[in-house]
């Protein structure tokens, strides 16, 4: 317990330590200079005298790895014997040999270089990890690109999420494309520096502003019990305000979000309420939505998320009123989904102690990452939950196995730090918690055949980057297929129907002939479907009937991709029916509401007669029905099943059949008169007495 609790006492020191001015002043040969200096000149170092270039590496590649080797206080020869003994012969392949060691370099100097508090200020370590993507674009001598990167100096996605996210503060391996996507939108799909350079800056920024807010006095005295983080706050703006809609109540007030809780503070004349909490972390079978207010509980405006909980007796609605859209309202719908959600992942896989704590953050770095990119303006075209990780997970299909595989690697993680105590650091200096929390230098890992610097994998994707991948891939056809969904809506309620008529002729045309068979209008027809059906029901063979009608779909849909070699799918024509002026389609709806009152009239008398019936009610009727039930179970019972479908289909088909139409039409009659007969049960309507609640 004591070893938990100075763990997380490092978490929250390293945390507040990462958002401290300062400088990279560590491992230095002279006084004041930088190890993540951005300087071009490799062999500026008198510690390590004049760096050999490495054959084979591009000029940029050998630059950002002597920039490394001075981080890391190793020469590049040294460095590059480290690799050669660590790495496995696929890694080393001729082919990606410069690649891979590259990003070697670049993934051991990064774990070192933000260990140091306040790297995000630093103005050379941006460069420095901007160099290594675009150096990881061309880190062969060979490559085609180099000439195009040195003019150009943007990055490619691949890049981007290659060495972003061995830094988790700046992207993670789940929202790191759609980052890269926001980040680039103004520049043709390639990121450049002063895009990538203000990110940084806002993301610094976004970790001082929540650092001075989790050591403000704000809702001290009930944040303390936790150890929560002030992650949001909004209503403190006369311009911005934020409206709690209780029944039919409404106060303004201050919403604080933290990483446990939702909290406000109802705003009176000069100071604020106590503040009511609103859990997140605990399972209280909570659900967070968009809502609809308005004046004296009507439904108008789309600008208010609704709380509910099973300790509320009513939903709670945060109203955020702006002049126009609602980006206040999806803003914080997203971040307050993120907190849950993560809350939800942590009970869902039982996770403790460390890695809940760092789980936590990582939802934490996502909203940080989201505040960042407001800051900058750019559009979010995806809407917010396309930056946040488990918001993503959540929409994303496929997105329950991505948050297992994040489960496994905590847990793989977990045990191998129980199993191998000397490798631990290695094992956490590239998460959240240890970019964090400064717990140490990350150590290379080989495990088979597949080399470890931290969490990332040299040279190929991990088991998160691949399902994430794969999840991102088919997003883009749900997209692709959502997009056909869209552009095949239509208008009005005469041309909606008018489509459902033309799409549902076929099954029309089938029910349209078995009640021509069953009505015995061509007696031939109905002969010989009665006798050849009564004899597959006889055989047994109706589930194999089944089975036919199924293959021969698969049959047919199967033949019909075939034949179609790619040729775009056939449009389904309806005719459009006549236009209707405003005073008709108000006289359609109203003639459609009273159809569907009296269909609703109907279904109520038929469950008050049940009701009667069931509740025995003295009639001549529910004599009747009991004997018919006392007849239908004693058929269930010593009846053979087949006999009894056999029964049941002669009885439906051959109704209207000519020996049998006037005994049906007789008992139809008895039937309709013994249903009017059952006297339907009692309904009282009582009026609900409004409870006005007055604050």
């Amino acid at each position: 317990m004591a070893m938990m609790s100075r763990t997380r006492d490092l978490l929250m020191e390293g945390f507040e330590g990462l958002v401290r001015e300062g400088s990279f002043n560590w491992g230095l040969p002279r006084r004041g200079a930088s190890p993540v200096d951005d300087g071009d000149d490799p062999d500026s170092s008198p510690s390590f005298g004049k760096q050999a270039s490495i054959s084979g590496l591009s000029p940029k590649a050998n630059t950002v790895v002597s920039r490394c080797s001075r981080i890391l206080g190793i020469s590049t020869d040294d460095l590059q014997n480290d690799f050669d003994m660590q790495a496995s012969d696929s890694i080393k392949q001729p082919r990606n040999y410069a690649r891979n060691f590259l990003e070697y370099c670049c993934l051991r100097a990064l774990a070192q270089a933000s260990q140091v508090a306040g790297y995000l200020a630093d103005k050379s370590f941006r460069h420095l990890t901007f160099d290594m993507m675009l150096a990881w674009e061309v880190p062969s001598s060979s490559s085609q690109l180099t000439v195009k990167v040195e003019v150009d100096s943007t990055i490619s996605l691949e890049a981007f999420s290659r060495i972003a996210p061995a830094i988790p503060t700046i992207a993670d391996v789940v929202t790191c494309s759609n980052l890269f996507d926001v980040l680039s939108s103004s520049s043709g799909g390639r990121l450049t520096f002063p895009v990538y350079d203000k990110y940084l800056t806002g993301l610094d920024r976004a970790i001082k502003k929540m650092k001075g807010q989790s050591e403000s006095s704000l809702l001290s005295g009930q944040r303390s019990q936790r150890g929560e983080r002030i992650v949001e706050v909004d209503g403190t703006l006369t311009t911005q305000p934020v409206l709690e809609h209780v029944g039919i109540s409404t106060w303004p007030g201050r919403l604080t979000l933290t990483d446990h809780a939702l909290y406000f503070e109802a705003l009176r004349v000069v100071t604020y309420d106590k503040p009511k909490a609103y859990e997140l972390a605990e399972d209280l079978k909570q659900s967070v939505k968009p809502e609809l207010t308005g004046p004296w509980g009507s439904r108008l405006f789309d600008k208010a998320v609704m709380y509910k909980s099973t300790t509320l007796t009513e939903p709670v609605i945060i109203e955020f009123p702006e002049l126009t859209g609602h980006s206040r309202r999806d803003y914080w719908l997203a971040i307050i989904s993120e907190i849950l959600y993560v809350h939800r992942f942590v009970r869902k896989f039982d996770i403790n102690g460390v890695d809940k704590e760092e789980t936590i953050l990582k939802a934490v770095l996502n909203i940080l990452r989201l505040q960042a990119i407001e800051e900058l303006a750019i559009p979010v075209s995806n809407r917010f939950e396309s930056l946040l990780m488990f918001n993503l997970c959540d929409k994303l299909p496929g997105g329950d196995v991505i948050l297992e595989t994040l489960a496994g690697t905590i847990s793989s993680r977990s045990s191998t730090q129980v199993n191998q105590p000397g490798t631990s650091s290695g094992k956490h200096s590239m998460s959240p918690f240890a970019v964090l929390s400064n717990l140490g230098v990350v150590s290379p890992i080989n495990n088979g055949e597949r080399l470890f610097v931290g969490e990332i994998v040299v040279g190929e994707m991990s088991a998160l980057q691949k399902v994430v991948t794969e999840s991102m891939n088919n997003y883009k056809k749900v997209e692709l297929a959502q997009a056909t969904v869209d552009g095949v809506k239509v208008d009005g309620l005469d041309t909606n129907l008018a489509v459902m008529k033309e799409l549902l002729s076929p099954v029309s045309e089938l029910w349209r002939f078995l009640v021509l068979l069953a009505s015995w209008d061509e007696p031939i027809k109905s002969m010989v479907f009665c006798l050849l059906s009564s004899y597959i029901i006889v055989r047994g063979w109706l589930v194999y009937s089944l089975v036919l009608v199924l293959l021969f779909s698969a049959t047919f849909m199967f033949l019909t991709r075939l034949t179609s070699h790619g040729k775009p799918m056939m449009e389904v024509k309806v005719t459009s029916p006549p236009p209707m002026n405003t005073m008709e389609q108000l006289l359609a709806v109203q003639n459609a509401i009273s159809k569907v009152e009296e269909l609703v009239q109907d279904a109520n008398i038929v469950l008050l007669k049940i009701r009667a019936l069931l509740l025995a009610f003295p009639s001549q009727a529910t004599d009747r029905a009991i004997l018919a039930l006392v007849v239908m179970a004693l058929s269930l019972a010593f009846v053979p099943t087949r006999l009894l479908v056999l029964m049941m289909f002669l009885e439906v088909f051959t109704n209207h059949s000519p020996p049998r139409r006037a005994s049906t039409e007789r008992w139809t009659r008895r039937l309709r008169e013994w249903w009017f007969s059952i006297p339907a049960a009692p309904v009282v309507v009582e009026k609900d007495k409004e409870d006005k609640k007055t604050k």
